[in-house]
């Protein structure tokens, strides 16, 4: 039995200001007040895990224990299935760079790797997002969303971000990025993931 969320207040533990302003949207009608971690000082604990809900119960536990709150955390990715899952958890980490973030740089990668490994190799891949409501007593939820697709190249489009531009969902023909952003949003891993957390927990 899933326990419900009971409380007025949640702490969303990221420093992301668009996945704030998501989850905030999603649970103003449920008469919730949202805080980031990033409003609250709390910093980035190390992500340690090779899976997304080990990642993400880190950071919801961490929040939960840090200020008494009950808190929301999310870890996700991309999995390529010519790559063996790759680079899953170290989705983020194909986009480091010594500036910042470049997410045509990891773009380039995944399709080099799979261009590699020949004209057979399927192009699936699914985005996934797992999320981790903890209370500071040590209970925690996990829900899940999953959006499969095909990779194009060259990339299309001028919206969304990280890989969105190479992303086409089963049943489209646009990618990620060609779609209006709530059209994205109702569809995506986060999205399906956020759906289920709200049916779990205020159901």
């Amino acid at each position: 039995m899933t326990r419900k969320f009971e409380g007025d207040r949640l702490l969303v533990a990221t420093h992301n200001a668009g996945k704030l302003a998501e989850i905030t949207e999603i649970l103003a009608p449920h008469g919730v007040s949202v805080v980031g971690a990033g409003d609250m000082d709390l910093p980035e604990p190390d992500e340690t895990e090779d899976t997304f809900v080990g990642n993400a119960r880190i950071k919801a536990h961490a929040a939960a224990k840090a200020t008494g709150l009950p808190a929301l955390s999310d870890d996700s990715g991309i999995t390529i299935d010519a790559l063996g899952g790759a680079p899953g958890v170290y989705t983020a980490d194909w986009a480091e760079t010594d500036t910042g973030r470049d997410f045509m740089k990891a773009m380039t990668r995944a399709n080099d790797e799979i261009t590699a490994k020949g004209s057979g190799a399927p192009r699936s891949a699914q985005f996934r997002c797992t999320l981790v409501l903890a209370w500071p007593d040590g209970h925690d939820e996990v829900f899940e969303g999953v959006m499969p697709g095909d990779l194009v190249w060259p990339i299309r489009g001028e919206g969304g971000f990280g890989y969105d531009p190479m992303f086409m969902p089963d049943g489209y023909d646009v990618t990620c990025a060609e779609m209006p952003k709530e059209e994205k949003n109702q569809i995506s891993h986060r999205g399906r993931a956020l759906q289920a957390f709200v049916a779990g927990c205020f159901g």
